[in-house]
């Protein structure tokens, strides 16, 4: 048990600290390019676990698997993460880290409608509590800047169904969390490679280029911009934060439970902001720290619900 402990904390740190070096290699890079580079760099450094997983399972990946993870890398890099990475861009790194962290009350929604699992009692206060949560952050009432917030909500909400489509998948191909990941980051990183080849045709990019809030997705660089002053950082977010972050978290869960894992998601609402402000300097309201507060009781109704419930297939929560 301490050794998952400490797999959480690990996992936890890396996570917590993703927001703010995105942030801090923001400036060297297109988000685009960035959200490309951790996702192939992570995806392949994932992938000899995942190749040993297949191994002693006696497993294949077979073409209709393609399918599935061709799917799941459109919805959780080429969308979800790619709304996160432009909200890091225009928001503070706190407000997308806690925003981003109430994905798995939408996943939790999303395994109700799509998987018609009944959502246990404490579930749905955690759901309602974790909602008011988010919106004493968003403050509608006092929205000065609705892009990023905007961004961060899609992004979370995307990546929620995300965990869903990859449960159910890895329930009918049978395949570990591990071997899911990888080869979605893969797939995922692929699709973004297309997309980036096409924002170089001349006449997209031309058009691309004359509108102002476009222009940064023209041309975008492949593997420019990489220089040895922002090397380590750029290590530590493809190895680090995206492939060290979620091998400790399926570590956690394979030595444990999924409820034990999930607290990763738990803590990390409260610990991000805190690194925001003392890495990045960034001012935390008085309100922001109250969703804060509510985010991670509604998290903590959730952690003890499925710890008294201790059912055979909890519901896994959302990973990033």
């Amino acid at each position: 048990m301490k050794k998952t402990y400490l797999y959480v904390i690990i996992s936890t740190f890396l996570f917590s600290s993703m927001e703010i070096s995105l942030k801090m290699a923001g400036g060297s890079f297109s988000g685009i390019q960035l959200n490309f580079l951790r996702f192939l760099v992570g995806g392949i450094s994932l992938l000899p676990f995942a190749l040993h997983a297949l191994s002693r399972e006696h497993q294949r990946i077979h073409l209709k698997d393609m399918g599935l993870f061709a799917f799941t890398g459109l919805i959780a890099v080429v969308v979800s993460m790619s709304f996160y990475q432009v909200a890091v861009e225009v928001d503070k790194a706190s407000t997308v880290a806690v925003v981003f962290s109430a994905n798995p009350i939408f996943a939790l929604i999303f395994s109700y409608l799509i998987l018609k699992e009944t959502l246990s009692r404490s579930n749905l206060i955690a759901v309602i509590v974790s909602i008011v949560g988010l919106l004493i952050i968003v403050n509608p009432t006092h929205l000065t800047d609705p892009l990023g917030l905007s961004l961060s909500i899609i992004a979370a909400l995307t990546f929620g169904l995300y965990s869903i489509i990859s449960r159910w998948g890895s329930m009918r191909h049978h395949f570990n969390g591990l071997t899911m990941t990888s080869f979605t980051f893969i797939f995922g990183a692929i699709e973004l490679a297309i997309l980036m080849g096409i924002s170089h045709i001349q006449s997209i990019a031309t058009s691309l280029l004359q509108n102002p809030k476009l222009s940064e997705f023209a041309n975008i660089p492949y593997f420019s911009g990489i220089t040895s002053n922002n090397a380590f950082l750029l290590l530590y977010i493809c190895l680090g934060v995206t492939a060290g972050g979620f091998g400790f978290y399926f570590l956690a869960m394979e030595t444990s439970n999924v409820s034990t894992a999930s607290l990763v998601f738990f803590i990390k609402p409260a610990l991000a902001p805190i690194l925001a402000l003392l890495i990045l300097h960034e001012k935390i309201t008085l309100s922001t720290w109250l969703g804060i507060i509510v985010i991670v009781i509604g998290s903590m109704i959730m952690f003890i619900g499925d710890r008294f419930a201790n059912q055979d297939n909890p519901m896994p929560h959302a990973h990033h």
